[in-house]
Protein backbone atom coordinates (compact mmCIF):
# COMPACT_ATOMS: atom_id res chain seq x y z
CA UNK A 1 0.00 0.00 0.00
CA UNK A 2 1.42 3.26 -0.93
CA UNK A 3 0.55 6.69 -2.06
CA UNK A 4 0.04 5.44 -6.25
CA UNK A 5 -1.82 2.42 -4.54
CA UNK A 6 -5.57 3.90 -5.73
CA UNK A 7 -8.68 3.24 -3.67
CA UNK A 8 -12.57 3.67 -3.95
CA UNK A 9 -12.95 5.71 -0.73
CA UNK A 10 -14.79 8.68 -0.46
CA UNK A 11 -13.93 11.59 1.61
CA UNK A 12 -14.05 14.91 2.40
CA UNK A 13 -11.33 17.95 3.35
CA UNK A 14 -11.63 20.95 5.03
CA UNK A 15 -9.02 23.21 5.79
CA UNK A 16 -9.15 26.51 7.89
CA UNK A 17 -7.64 27.73 10.63
CA UNK A 18 -8.62 27.04 13.87
CA UNK A 19 -9.32 29.71 17.22
CA UNK A 20 -6.26 28.60 18.96
CA UNK A 21 -4.19 30.09 15.57
CA UNK A 22 -3.69 26.72 14.14
CA UNK A 23 -4.72 25.62 11.17
CA UNK A 24 -6.82 22.24 10.74
CA UNK A 25 -6.71 19.87 7.85
CA UNK A 26 -10.16 18.12 9.18
CA UNK A 27 -10.78 14.75 6.94
CA UNK A 28 -13.98 13.18 7.02
CA UNK A 29 -14.57 9.49 5.23
CA UNK A 30 -17.41 7.72 6.56
CA UNK A 31 -17.73 7.35 10.60
CA UNK A 32 -13.47 8.15 10.66
CA UNK A 33 -12.56 11.65 11.11
CA UNK A 34 -9.32 12.75 11.46
CA UNK A 35 -8.47 16.36 12.56
CA UNK A 36 -5.02 17.57 11.88
CA UNK A 37 -3.36 20.96 13.51
CA UNK A 38 -0.27 22.38 12.66
CA UNK A 39 1.22 25.61 13.99
CA UNK A 40 1.15 28.19 10.67
CA UNK A 41 4.86 27.20 9.71
CA UNK A 42 4.44 23.76 9.51
CA UNK A 43 0.70 24.18 7.12
CA UNK A 44 3.16 26.74 5.17
CA UNK A 45 5.97 23.44 4.70
CA UNK A 46 2.59 21.50 3.37
CA UNK A 47 1.47 23.89 1.11
CA UNK A 48 5.19 23.91 -0.82
CA UNK A 49 5.17 20.25 -0.46
CA UNK A 50 1.71 20.28 -2.44
CA UNK A 51 2.82 22.72 -4.69
CA UNK A 52 5.71 20.74 -5.54
CA UNK A 53 3.85 17.80 -5.89
CA UNK A 54 1.29 19.41 -8.53
CA UNK A 55 4.07 20.49 -10.06
CA UNK A 56 5.83 17.06 -10.74
CA UNK A 57 2.47 15.52 -11.46
CA UNK A 58 1.92 17.80 -14.39
CA UNK A 59 5.54 16.96 -15.61
CA UNK A 60 4.22 13.34 -15.95
CA UNK A 61 0.98 14.19 -17.57
CA UNK A 62 2.55 16.95 -19.60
Amino acid sequence: MGINTERDIEANLQIGPTDHGMVRLFIEAGELEIPMDFDPEEAEEIADEIRAAAQAARAVKG
